[in-house]
């Protein structure tokens, strides 16, 4: 009977459950601030790379995109909404400003070929590996 008690004291008050709690959210105001805006997925094959991210509520307009050797870099920018006369904002998780994401590729690209297409805020480039970066076969002459 004791030792009955005791479980249903131990379900109420937990350290290990409290513990766990306060890791989680340790670990989310840890992580969530400090990400990088815009997040994105980049994959390859032998000719070429594509990266795709979301960045809804941006302006394709507003959307500058460079490389330079192996180094593809986003610029934009995602204006705050516009509140009306009376209005304020109940919650606010959007993220508003000027970002820039530089990511590093597995190959040199070739710049003047990369496209770029933006719908339903997505954005997904096509970036093409450089004719010098491409392999090249060589054929043995024999004497």
């Amino acid at each position: 009977m004791v030792w009955s008690d005791f479980e249903r004291f131990g379900r109420l008050w937990d350290p290990w459950a409290d513990f766990e709690r306060m890791r989680r959210a340790l670990y989310r105001w840890t992580t969530a601030p400090f990400a990088e805006f815009p997040l994105v997925n980049v994959w390859a094959s032998g000719e070429e790379a594509i990266v795709t991210t979301e960045i809804p509520g941006v302006d394709p307009q507003s959307i500058d995109i460079s490389v330079t050797g192996k180094t593809l870099t986003i610029r934009g920018s995602r204006d705050p909404e516009e509140l009306r006369d009376g209005e304020s904002y109940h919650r606010r998780e959007r993220w508003t400003g000027q970002f820039t994401k530089t990511i590093e590729m597995p190959f040199a690209i070739e710049a003047g070929t990369v496209e770029a297409k933006f719908s339903k805020g997505v954005l997904r480039i096509i970036a093409p590996r450089a004719e010098a970066e491409k392999p090249k076969k060589i054929s043995v002459k024999s004497d």
